[in-house]
């Protein structure tokens, strides 16, 4: 062979797309990608699973922006990989998964291969948006092109290619490859009329999403322009830390849901409006919305909820094109009174319990300026997911939203960190989710990353067993034992250090694992949950 293999090319096509980084574990059904790896300057990060591979290019996308990577195995490793595709999905995160598969020949036949399954790409195609096999070799350009076109379009989540085994080895045939035609941007005269729409609106809102996460200094100009109140989904925490018209609080609170339905227009932009952020209580039905103006990428997603507005384009595209259409003057509706009234009554809302542990973010927070805070479904995320304001846009996201999978806190802290070097990662997980990827800390000791792994440990899944109690079920099952985490991070070989739950106790024991150099685990012990005894 003179020319190289498919595989090599397609590592050459990920880096000329910007792909620096990807996350893997090799196997005999990936050699190929990996002949060509090496030299490629593409960093590779070898999780200790492949479901923590998936998370890594999660916590890496989240963080970057750009598309996070992952090689896996057939089978098996596309199988385990499913679970973060399926968190990426529900939380419009950008995700590449590359898997191997059996030789062209015997696919659906049968026969017994080694990681054999019945349809592996229809497997993936269930939860992934876009799911294509390199069939041939001339296939390689097309389907890239395809891919990478689905990833920078329409609502973000996970793709994914397949690479049969003999293709992956053949020689690479360069083919003619047309990209498809950029997505036309909204109609000027839908910008015009949400324009005097908000322009003659006495009390405007805004809701905001994961879509308007980058978008910081436009929308602040839009919020002080129009005096609106913006209220804050999970994903969209970080954004205008401080600023008087921020409700830093879940659209799902009544006292959120009053401010929201007081308003006369509201304006949603890069929001599905989805349950887990807008009715997480379950009432079967969200705020009602005055006036509604919706703003996503996503076609399908504006069509979902019944809007007098919607307006098909990034949030970042359609700011700037309001601004321009609004008149110059602010105006005066005493948005920022409206939102410290909601601020207010959200903090009542909340409860004691759930106050002392957002007053614990708070401490975190002041105590690591800036930092990346990845969480997994535990005590103080749930918390702060209902109220809590940080101080980095982007800069606060978990998976207890969404798909809500365990496990995700310790690998997408691990991603993150990969993404931004420069900055602090301060991974929040119970001691429960802890125990579904505890391996993946080896990972973060490999590649000396700066991240804090704190383990809140109530000996338990104290969320699980409240809500079982509360519906009047024995509670059964929500008391697995936790490993001795001190023991554990000596395994590991990385400091630990613990403290008790008390803000102050936990901010001091914070900034001195933040002058290490390279990982550190810190336990914080919580209080128990204890059945009632009828």
């Amino acid at each position: 062979m003179n020319g190289i293999t498919v595989g090599e090319a397609l590592v050459a096509e990920l880096r000329r797309r910007d792909v620096d980084c990807v996350f893997g574990i090799p196997g005999v059904h990936t050699v190929e990608l990996y002949r060509g790896l090496a030299n490629s300057g593409i960093r590779h990060v070898t999780p200790r699973h492949e479901q923590g591979a998936g998370f890594m290019a999660d916590g890496y996308a989240r963080a970057s922006g750009k598309p996070g990577v992952a090689f896996v195995i057939t089978g098996p490793g596309l199988t385990n990989t499913l679970t973060p595709m399926a968190q990426a999905r529900a939380d419009s995160v950008p995700m590449l998964v590359v898997s191997g598969v059996n030789t062209t020949a015997s696919l659906g036949k049968g026969f017994g291969h080694l990681h054999e399954l019945p349809d592996q790409l229809g497997l993936a195609q269930t939860v992934a948006l876009m799911s294509e096999q390199i069939s041939d070799a001339s296939e390689l350009d097309p389907v890239v092109d395809r891919i990478f076109h689905r990833l920078a379009s329409g609502r973000p989540g996970p793709a994914h290619i397949e690479v049969p085994l003999d293709v992956a080895a053949a020689e690479y045939a360069a083919a003619p490859s047309v990209p498809p035609a950029p997505v036309s941007l909204a109609d000027p005269n839908l910008i015009q009329q949400a324009a005097v729409r908000l322009a003659e609106a006495q009390r405007v809102v805004i809701l905001t999403g994961g879509g308007a996460k980058r978008v910081e200094t436009g929308l602040r100009e839009l919020a002080e322009t129009l005096d609106a109140p913006i209220v804050q989904t999970v994903n969209a925490r970080g954004l205008m830390h401080g600023h008087p018209l921020i409700v830093p609080a879940s659209p799902s609170l009544n006292s959120v849901r009053e401010l929201i339905e007081d308003a006369d227009c509201v304006l949603a932009l890069g929001t599905e409006l989805g349950p887990t952020d807008f009715d997480m209580y379950a009432t079967g039905q969200i705020s009602a919305m005055s006036g509604l103006i919706r703003v996503d990428r996503c076609r399908d997603q504006l069509s979902r909820h019944k809007a007098d507005l919607t307006i098909h384009d990034d949030v970042d595209m359609v700011i700037p094109a309001l601004l321009a259409a609004l008149p110059a003057a602010k105006k005066k509706s005493g948005g920022a009174k409206r939102a410290a009234l909601s601020r207010a009554a959200a903090w009542n809302e909340i409860g004691a319990d759930y106050r002392l542990q957002v007053e614990v973010l708070n401490a975190i927070r002041d105590a690591v300026p800036a930092a990346l805070i990845v969480g997994d479904s535990t005590q103080p995320i749930y918390a702060g997911n209902l109220y809590y304001d940080h101080d980095r846009a982007g800069g606060w996201f978990n998976a207890a939203t969404g798909y809500g999978a365990l496990g995700y806190g310790i690998p997408a802290a691990i991603g993150a960190a990969i993404a931004d070097p420069t900055a602090r990662v301060i991974c929040i997980v119970g001691d429960g989710g802890a125990q579904f990827s505890l391996p993946e800390i080896m990972a973060a000791v490999d590649e000396n990353l700066p991240v804090t792994f704190m383990i809140w440990n109530n000996h338990g899944y104290r969320e699980i067993a409240t809500s079982m109690q509360n519906v009047g079920v024995t509670v059964i099952g929500c008391d697995p034992s936790p490993p001795d985490f001190a023991a554990t991070a000596k395994s590991f070989g990385i400091p630990f250090s613990s403290a008790s739950f008390e803000p102050d106790a936990i901010a001091q024991v914070l900034r001195a694992a933040t002058h290490i150099d390279g990982p550190s685990m810190i336990e914080v012990t919580a209080p128990k949950f204890e059945p009632r005894k009828d």
